[in-house]
């Protein structure tokens, strides 16, 4: 019975990788660490160099006519709005005998309601005592024209209240004329409308009576309204700390820039599109991540991490040492963002080749960094790209350039028919992470794999494609060695016994995976 399964589709890659722009955030922590100690020294300079003029504050008790205990605080705030106008601003100017324009003036004060009737004026001057004084001005404007207002409104409400009275009385005078004029007679139909007449006059004296209680009532209310608009809070100075000015003010430009750093920082990620896990490199470049080196750590190194780093230095040039060894042809070393670290890697890796016999790193780095530095005696030979011709045939090869942007494609060959790839995480972008995996491709130069510089010392992700091309570094087959005059001769290897006791040979050399061109394609 044969059973046939269907292929899974693949899950799409998300818009945006949260884990990777956190990662790529915290390793921008010199932007936004920057800007932060910008904003922090800038809040303080800022507290320093301008300090605030001398205010003076005073506090107002409003007393409003149509005061309700269910009031939002319209009222307040049309006081509020009330205190910035010309005339009040006019009025205290002119208690001041001051030349100075209301329209300037009010740009030194503001008001702020702090309840239902209370107000808050808060005015600046040339120094304290100016302030203290024209913030007294200003209240006793304020509280005169808020006064005339109430006045004037019970004065008008009163006044309409009596004229209505009076056309009541001229009208009850009318009826009572009326009523004086009916003859006094029995008939039924004349009784009727002098009982109207009686209704209407006793209609009359009651909204007579009601006028006059209300107008009563509204000239009532003002002295209780004057009254109860006062001054709560003498004009007093405000007092000024600089050192709390500076804190507060270092504090707000501290945050101000940390969020803006970490806005900078996460915007510039998204757009840049560098990856920076081991997972989306390995899967951008098409090969594993078999070995990282850290960043060195600056300043002063307790012992335990300095043995802890030479010792993963040691083991990372153990592992390409051992590549280096089981390669029938030359390997080179490609860097991509870390030029200086790839070259000390290759020197070291020769070392550890030169037990084995004469080993020549031929320098293909822009600017030929390794072959014009200074070699030390009895390490290995470093010639220049031109001289690679030079060197002994007997004498291993360990190639060494460079896959940035600008590289002569062509010449990757002649530093090593396979090559081990140098990237810094963070550095380049998945675009041209992709091009790098493709021209090899078209160059015929298998990548054995990827060495991380600089990773996240976060980052849990894997870089192990379990299902990528055959790689050497994962113990399987080679491909065959070509016959361009660069390397050795390609020796067959013997078979080899497994667990049980039989033999089997190598795998037959399985050709190049070819790279896609776009996430799409790799999905």
């Amino acid at each position: 019975m044969t059973t046939s399964t269907t292929a899974e589709p693949p899950t799409a890659a998300p818009l945006l990788d949260l884990q990777a722009l956190v990662v790529a955030v915290r390793r921008r922590r010199r932007l936004w660490s920057s800007l932060a100690l910008l904003g922090l020294l800038a809040g303080a300079a800022v507290a320093v160099a301008l300090p605030p003029p001398p205010t003076a504050v005073t506090k107002v008790l409003v007393a409003h006519q149509e005061d309700q205990p269910n009031d939002t605080g319209s009222l307040i705030r049309t006081d509020v709005a009330l205190l910035g106008t010309t005339r009040i601003a006019a009025e205290a100017l002119k208690a001041l005998k001051s030349p100075e324009k209301p329209e300037d003036f009010m740009r030194d004060y503001r008001g702020t309601g702090l309840t239902n009737n209370l107000l808050q004026i808060e005015v600046s001057g040339a120094d304290e005592t100016e302030a203290v004084k024209r913030a007294d001005a200003l209240a006793d404007a304020f509280i005169a024209d808020h006064v005339r207002r109430m006045r004037e409104a019970a004065r008008a409400e009163a006044e309409a209240l009596l004229e209505q009275r009076d056309r009541m009385r001229e009208e009850l005078a009318r009826v009572n004329k009326s009523i004086g004029e009916r003859p006094r007679t029995v008939d039924p139909k004349a009784a009727a409308g002098v009982e109207s007449l009686f209704a209407r006059r006793a209609e009359l004296n009651s909204r007579i009576a009601d006028f006059d209680q209300r107008a009563a009532e509204a000239r009532t209310g003002t002295p209780r309204v004057v009254a109860g608009t006062q001054i709560v809070d003498g004009p007093r100075p405000v007092p000024h700390s600089l050192p709390k000015a500076a804190a507060t003010n270092a504090v707000i430009g501290l945050v101000l820039g940390l969020v803006l750093g970490l806005a900078l920082a996460a915007v510039g990620t998204a757009v840049a599109d560098r990856p920076v896990l081991r997972r989306e490199i390995a899967a951008n470049l098409g090969a594993s991540i078999v070995a990282e080196r850290r960043r060195t750590p600056r300043g002063p190194v307790v012992p335990w991490r300095r043995r802890r780093t030479r010792a993963a230095h040691e083991r990372l040039t153990a592992t390409l040492a051992r590549a280096v060894r089981g390669s029938a042809e030359p390997v080179s070393l490609l860097e991509l963002g870390c030029a200086r670290t790839t070259g000390a890697i290759a020197l070291s890796v020769a070392g550890a080749l030169s037990a084995d016999g004469p080993v020549v790193v031929v320098d293909g780095l822009p600017g030929g960094r390794l072959a014009d530095g200074k070699q030390e005696p009895g390490g290995p030979t470093v010639v220049s790209g031109d001289h690679a011709a030079t060197a002994p045939p007997q004498a291993r090869r360990l190639g060494v350039g460079s896959v940035s942007p600008g590289t002569a494609w062509t010449d990757l060959q002649y530093l090593g028919g396979r090559t081990v790839l140098v990237v810094r995480a963070g550095h380049g972008s998945a675009a041209w992470l992709h091009t790098v995996a493709r021209q090899l491709a078209d160059q015929h130069i298998p990548v054995i794999g990827v060495v991380l510089i600089d990773p996240d010392p976060r980052d849990r992700t894997d870089g192990t494609l379990w299902d990528g091309p055959q790689m050497a570094l994962r113990g399987r087959a080679e491909p065959p060695a070509r016959q361009n005059g660069t390397g050795r001769p390609r020796t067959e290897r013997p078979a080899r016994q497994n667990g049980t006791g039989r033999t089997r040979t190598d795998r037959p050399p399985m050709p190049a995976a070819r790279v896609p061109d776009s996430d799409q394609e790799a999905r």
